[in-house]
């Protein structure tokens, strides 16, 4: 019954924006199956989170699963800035083109890489993948400035991202957000004054945070690190068939 209700249109896959991102920490074959059963109309792009690919048990059968539903996966920043710490980033790629994955993250959240130097792997990566860098730190005792969050977008989508991730971590409390997951939205009004909104995917883990998010840019905004399980939900936030939303798409 989707004609039951006037609803905002959305971008139909594969889309350029309007981008969910989710976060697989671990999820069975079975899981997957769930998951997609239930939403996979939804999903553009799985992160299977930080280094949880190393050791997972089930990943070829997971990943096979995606395959066939034609949902990207990609790894975690985490092990690709393991992976140049320990000069094996030739290693990581050789097994990334193994496993057919075609998505990369750049990011420099753990270990500190020079600037420069993260420009210089994200041109190289882009010739190979398609290349999703990211901005600001996991540790919520580095501030950084909001133009330097600027900075570093533009710079990181000239040299070849396709998208920029705005940092929150899975729990929603540092990067773009505050300790108590309160957006900081002086912050977002810089970056996008400067940067088109759709270049960035916004990281989003909590509810309060992803409707702050569909309010300020509407039902396309590029949401990540979504929960599996909240996938669903997020569509309703986006087309605003939960209360919290409703209001902002009634008129239109």
């Amino acid at each position: 019954m989707k004609d039951l209700l006037k609803l905002p249109d959305r971008t139909a896959m594969p889309r350029e924006e309007g981008i969910s991102h989710v976060l697989d920490r671990g999820l069975s074959v079975a899981a997957v199956d769930g998951l997609i059963e239930v939403a996979g109309e939804f999903i553009d792009l799985v992160k299977l989170g930080w280094g949880t690919a190393v050791v997972t048990g089930n990943l070829e059968a997971k990943l096979g699963r995606y395959r066939e539903y034609g949902i990207p996966v990609m790894f975690g920043g985490t092990l690709t800035e393991l992976a140049i710490a320990q000069d094996r980033l030739d290693r990581l790629v050789a097994w990334l083109h193994e496993l057919g994955l075609e998505h990369i993250e750049v990011s420099d959240g753990t270990i500190n890489i020079e600037h420069d130097r993260k420009l210089e792997l994200i041109s190289r990566l882009a010739q190979e993948f398609t290349v999703l860098s990211e901005v600001g730190s996991k540790d919520d005792t580095r501030i950084m400035a909001p133009y330097r969050w600027v900075e570093q977008i533009s710079a990181e989508l000239k040299a070849g991202a396709w998208k920029v991730i705005a940092e929150a971590r899975e729990s929603g409390s540092v990067g773009i957000f505050r300790h108590d997951g309160e957006v900081r939205m002086g912050l977002i009004d810089e970056i996008v004054h400067a940067i088109p909104h759709d270049k960035i995917l916004f990281e989003a883990p909590r509810k309060d945070q992803q409707v702050w998010f569909v309010r300020r840019f509407g039902p396309d905004v590029n949401l990540g690190n979504l929960a599996p399980d909240e996938v669903l939900a997020l569509e309703t936030v986006r087309v605003g068939l939960r209360s919290d939303t409703a209001v902002a798409h009634v008129d239109e």
